[in-house]
């Protein structure tokens, strides 16, 4: 069943819904356990060469900028995440190879949703710097410089309580945006404007629930952050198979697809 729009119908969850999604996820990674890790192996290297790299180059405030940005990135990196959570459900074995080469994820409305989170990503950075910008006159170059400027100083604080307000509103709106869009224009033929306005309506629909799941989510790549990253061989495959059964549980299966699901159902009971 479809709204009048066309949009498919989303499902109102409650405050049990995020814990179970966790639950689910951390299954799944018991299912597939080598491709899941090894991809967040890969994603934590990639995201751990990124701020080392930084980090050298004494820019202290962009390692912490982009860092904290990450949550806004993430759904796109998901994606194999996403497909090997859509695997396991059908019944197939994923693979690694399926999980970096994913078909479905190559068209332009996917391409279009990439493009957005760059871009928000980019004004998120820009958004950080006037905040620092607004905070001192001095660059703080070094990590000892830079922390005790923001942990020691008065303004520091202030820095630091701007910056999570500013950031918050941003990352949140981006939440709205990607929470169901990213899995759904995986799983379904809709268009980037279905989607998102399916993510919006399902964060409309369960307010509180997805307020909660957003916390679990942020607290999880902070402490993956905190470990340097290594934590993320676990918490990245954790979250991506947990986000996907958020997304089957908030949304409503296509007409088509529960009719061929029932279909292959009765079909193996003969």
């Amino acid at each position: 069943m479809t709204t009048p729009g066309g949009l498919p119908n989303v499902r109102a969850v409650g405050f049990g819904a995020p814990f179970r999604w966790l639950a689910g996820g951390f299954g799944d990674i018991g299912r597939a356990p080598l491709p899941a890790l090894a991809y967040g192996l890969i994603v934590a290297v990639l995201s751990f060469g990124l701020c080392w790299a930084i980090y050298t180059t004494n820019a202290a405030f962009w390692a912490l900028a982009l860092s904290s940005g990450f949550v806004l990135v993430a759904p796109m990196l998901a994606m194999g995440i996403y497909e090997c959570g859509r695997l396991i459900e059908s019944g197939q074995r994923p693979s690694l190879r399926r999980m970096l080469l994913v078909t479905g994820a190559v068209r332009q409305d996917m391409a279009y949703l990439g493009a957005a989170l760059t871009v928000i990503y980019a004004l998120w950075g820009q958004a950080a710097l006037i905040v620092y910008g607004l905070s001192t006159y001095e660059a703080h170059r070094t990590w000892d410089d830079f922390l005790a400027f923001a942990i020691g100083s008065s303004d520091g604080h202030n820095m630091l309580l701007a910056g999570a307000l500013v950031g918050g509103a941003i990352a949140f709106l981006t939440y709205c945006l990607v929470v169901v869009s990213a899995p759904m224009l995986l799983d379904r033929r809709a268009s980037v404007f279905a989607a998102v306005a399916t993510s919006f309506r399902a964060v409309n629909a369960s307010f509180l629930p997805l307020l909660l799941w957003a916390a679990i989510i942020a607290f999880l790549i902070a402490a993956a952050a905190a470990t340097g990253f290594l934590a993320l061989v676990v918490i990245f495959p954790w979250l991506g198979f947990a986000s996907w059964r958020a997304y089957r549980m908030l949304v409503e299966e296509a007409p088509e697809a529960a009719r061929h699901a029932a279909s292959a159902k009765g079909g193996s009971g003969l």
